[in-house]
């Protein structure tokens, strides 16, 4: 297997971390990836489908071999929707492409008009992420990227830096996700020889859409420095965080 398949598959698990997402099914020299990414499409009602993704050895070289199935839809829908990524897949350069087929699921569901509305219903909810970082070496540089990525993905967000490195961003949730696939696939620091590396390491800790009175006083993207949980935990109070940091509080203890 390539090296782009295997950290294509990393990038994956990263963006579709919610319990039951995502699923490595198989992974052998000889007969490559596997990989089962479950997703809810569609208008009001929400409809479950399940997308399963061979990635050949030669990936990706050559496009994957997709199977769609889901228990609210006909089997000629699956069918339909299964071709239609099959073709949009052979229509790709040959490069990672598995995220893009899944965001390209929007559009085969009933529709572009089913699409817009789960995007607008999306865009319209704040969600809530925590981030773990591994380190950083290279820190100017490191964070003067997810400040320029917050403001792209119109995201606000706080680092705070101690004992773990915690990035906490509040925003749409289609943005966040953008954010986590650029911290997995652009080269943000220096790894201990020097050399540029990409964040390989980064966790999401938690994901949730935010209550109303969650991440009051988030503006912009502010760097912290703490010495101390107790310090952590004022962060977190001072954002109205404080039932979140109680959430993730277990991971830090890791």
């Amino acid at each position: 297997m390539s090296e782009a398949a295997f950290e294509e598959v990393s990038v994956l698990s990263s963006i579709y971390c919610r319990e039951g997402e995502f699923q490595l099914i198989q992974q052998a020299a000889q007969d490559g990836l596997m990989v089962q990414i479950n997703s809810t499409v569609g208008g009001q009602r929400g409809l479950d489908v399940s997308l399963l993704f061979h990635l050949h050895p030669r990936y990706p070289s050559c496009p994957p071999a997709i199977s769609v199935s889901s228990t609210g839809l006909s089997r000629t829908q699956c069918h339909n929707i299964r071709q239609k990524l099959l073709d949009q897949a052979a229509a790709l350069p040959p490069e990672p492409m598995v995220h893009q087929l899944v965001e390209g699921l929007q559009v085969t569901e009933k529709g572009r008009g089913a699409e817009e509305e789960v995007k607008e219903r999306e865009e319209e909810e704040q969600w809530t992420a925590v981030l773990s970082l591994d380190h950083i070496r290279s820190r100017n540089r490191y964070i003067s990227l997810l400040r320029r990525w917050s403001q792209q993905l119109q995201l606000n967000g706080t680092i705070l830096l101690g004992r773990s490195i915690l990035v906490i961003l509040q925003g749409a949730r289609p943005n966040i996700k953008e954010f986590c696939r650029l911290l997995k696939t652009v080269k943000v620091d220096v790894d201990s020889s020097g050399k540029k590396c990409k964040e390989r390491m980064m966790k999401v800790l938690i994901e949730s859409p935010s209550s109303p009175s969650c991440g009051h006083g988030l503006q912009g993207f502010v760097e912290k420095s703490y010495e101390s949980l107790a310090e952590l935990s004022a962060a977190f109070q001072e954002i109205n965080m404080t039932e979140l940091y109680q959430q993730i509080l277990p991971s830090l203890s890791d």
